[in-house]
């Protein structure tokens, strides 16, 4: 089985990747962040290293699916391939950021890993308010998350609420994360498990 989460920029999937993996015993597998290379220059000037960060991110997720395959075991992924291809590069090259050269040449290349790649068993997206996203980053104090605007943080958010709109690749859950705090509330947390489990249920 391999689960994917899915959400804009401190909606919690990373904690919620941690929680489920716990609680189900399956392997996770993590955004790269801490080893990228490329994050503090692209939040400093995101014209200049938008190509470089967006081609990082394709090939970690692109060796990260091709891993979950080989290994067989059951997987929780915190963020997609995805999400690269349909938000984060086009919304950098609708906000003039990405030249349409590079995006081109981006697009190509994902278009071309797609065919060596499955969707996940389960997409669980991650909804949320600005507000809420807003609190998250400042709560967790990451240095170069700073400087992420609002208007950057609502132009992702409109670009995740349309591809969700239109995903059709495979079973979809949509948790409201302004509604329910997984981490610290014990109930909330269970009643996500609950609508986990009914979607594994219907997997079989």
């Amino acid at each position: 089985m391999h689960f994917a989460i899915a959400g804009n920029i401190g909606a919690g999937k990373t904690s919620l990747t941690s929680l489920l993996s716990k609680h189900y015993k399956w392997e996770a597998h993590y955004e790269e962040v801490s080893d990228n290379p490329y994050l503090y220059d692209f939040y400093a000037n995101m014209e200049r290293w938008s190509f470089n960060l967006q081609v990082f991110f394709l090939n970690h997720r692109f060796r990260q699916i091709l891993q979950i395959r080989e290994s067989k075991k059951n997987v929780i992924q915190d963020r997609t391939i995805y999400e690269d291809a349909y938000i984060f590069a086009p919304n950098l090259h609708t906000m003039g950021l990405l030249s349409t050269r590079d995006f081109t040449n981006y697009r190509s290349l994902f278009d071309l890993m797609e065919n060596f790649i499955a969707p996940p068993d389960l997409l669980i997206y991650l909804r949320s308010s600005i507000a809420n996203l807003v609190s998250q980053i400042h709560k967790r104090g990451r240095e170069y998350e700073s400087s992420i605007s609002i208007d950057y943080l609502n132009r992702l958010n409109e670009c995740y609420e349309e591809w969700i709109s239109g995903y059709d690749k495979g079973k979809l859950l949509i948790i409201d994360t302004d509604k329910l705090d997984f981490v610290q509330n014990q109930e909330d947390l269970g009643e996500v498990i609950q609508r986990i489990d009914t979607q594994i249920n219907g997997l079989f």
